[in-house]
């Protein structure tokens, strides 16, 4: 079992920064790729940006630019650079890990066996 905590979130007028951060414990040598989502209040949960296959960092197109994905493999956590947010940015932002090695497939939910409680960003205009 793999354990995720999300950190980080929190409240910024449009045009602020946050960092969001994942802790990932229990059999992280299990997990082959992780990325961010996030909810919007009534809509689905949708992939934000991955860390997958080959150490591939894809985005989707509506944060490419503004937002960064890291990993720390030695200490096991998971970081989202948010920069220039909008308040289109705003939901519940969650960490989500997968066994196997993710590349096309990455934005699918079900490819994630972990996931954590989430964070929540809000951002105002």
């Amino acid at each position: 079992q793999v354990q995720l905590v999300e950190s980080g979130g929190g409240s910024v007028e449009t045009g602020g920064s946050l960092r969001l951060s994942c802790a990932a414990s229990g059999l992280t040598s299990s997990v082959g790729s992780m990325a961010w989502f996030r909810q919007a209040s009534g809509k689905e949960r949708e992939a934000v940006a991955g860390v997958v296959e080959a150490g591939l960092t894809p985005y989707d197109d509506s944060v490419k630019g503004r937002f960064t994905i890291s990993k720390d493999n030695a200490n096991n956590f998971l970081y989202l650079q948010m920069n220039s947010l909008k308040p289109e940015d705003t939901a519940m932002y969650y960490c989500a890990a997968a066994k196997g090695s993710l590349l096309l497939d990455w934005r699918l939910r079900d490819r994630y066996d972990y996931w954590g409680q989430g964070t929540q960003v809000t951002v105002s205009s």
